[in-house]
């Protein structure tokens, strides 16, 4: 039987200047400490926890709840905004349709222009 974590994990990619900002931001905020950040690019395993591979986290944002669900892309990040009094309401809201399918259809269009936003950030960090 796989250990339920205690609180929810959020899994994020430290070599992305991208994530390594929004992450900033959200551990900034009441109720981050009650989360478990999990820098992923970090692990040396093949699986960051169980049914989630390395190159699965690296390709879409996924958290981890307390009963052992494994979520990714909007539908994480309406987990994550539930747990942040500040974004509480919006991620109630995110996780009941049609605002589900809709945030879920933005961090698609989002993932195709990540590479593109990478690569300005990474230029920008280094000028």
């Amino acid at each position: 039987m796989i250990k339920k974590p205690e609180k929810l994990i959020v899994f994020f990619d430290g070599a992305c200047p991208l994530c390594m900002r929004e992450i900033a931001f959200y551990r900034r905020r009441k109720g981050a400490d009650k989360i478990v950040w999990t820098d992923i690019s970090k692990t040396d395993g093949v699986d960051v926890a169980p049914g989630l591979s390395t190159c699965d986290a690296r390709a879409r944002f996924h958290v981890l709840d307390e009963k052992g669900a494994l979520y990714s892309g909007g539908d994480a990040f309406a987990k994550l905004w539930a747990r942040l009094p500040a974004f509480r309401a919006a991620g109630l809201i995110a996780q009941r349709q049609p605002f589900r399918w809709t945030l879920n259809r933005a961090y698609d269009v989002f993932l195709k222009l990540r590479p593109q936003l990478q690569s300005l950030a990474r230029r920008r960090l280094s000028a």
